[in-house]
């Protein structure tokens, strides 16, 4: 049967606990900070005017992929990428962001909602360089929400379980799933030029 109301839906889901709404804050407090430090990963989602969403994961070495500006502003900078910047372009028709930070070895995850603005000025990218080079662009997150998030879904997942970890022959490589879908794409040729890439260009 589908749901499509609030009141049908918590006659499925029984009311949160007082906590679960009490936890959620609107700023960055210092454990916050801390969870942001020590992660070298997240996933933004965005959602285009027309309401159509996305998902992108992000990644840099803990301590680069993020910078607390002020209790109330994370800076999220932009590194080289394959250029489709669906993220940005959503962010210009819509600017809510969500974002959930990981770090390996936590089954907690944090949780930060708020507004982004995307920004080329050189006193944000210049502190945000890797190897000397800056990123293309930063996204200036005002935040509303962050809250940490429960360890259920990645103790379910075993996500950080040696044996959990899945053999990478059991799937093809990425160039061999593009040589599949797209009529004329070299697998090969496609793996070598990825492969040229994540070594030369990632930042």
């Amino acid at each position: 049967m589908a749901i499509d109301t609030m009141e049908e839906l918590r006659t499925v889901y029984r009311p949160p606990a007082p906590r679960a709404e009490l936890k959620v804050l609107d700023r960055l407090d210092a454990h916050c900070r801390d969870f942001i430090a020590l992660s070298p990963f997240y996933v933004i989602s965005s959602a285009r005017a027309d309401g159509c969403a996305d998902a992108s994961p992000r990644g840099d070495p803990p301590g680069s992929l993020a910078h607390v500006l002020d209790d109330a502003t994370l800076l999220l900078p932009d590194r080289p990428g394959n250029r489709q910047v669906d993220t940005l372009m959503n962010l210009v028709e819509r600017p809510h962001v969500g974002l959930l930070f990981f770090v390996p070895g936590f089954t907690e995850t944090l949780r930060i909602n708020g507004r982004a603005e995307i920004s080329t000025d050189p006193k944000l990218l210049e502190p945000l360089a890797i190897k000397g080079k800056p990123p293309i662009s930063v996204l200036k997150v005002t935040v509303e929400e962050a809250f940490l998030h429960c360890a259920k879904a990645l103790i379910r997942a075993r996500l950080w379980d040696p044996s959990a970890q899945v053999e990478r022959s059991c799937y093809p490589t990425y160039g061999q799933v593009l040589a599949d879908q797209l009529e004329g794409a070299d697998a090969r040729q496609i793996d070598d030029g990825e492969a040229e890439s994540a070594r030369t260009e990632l930042y």
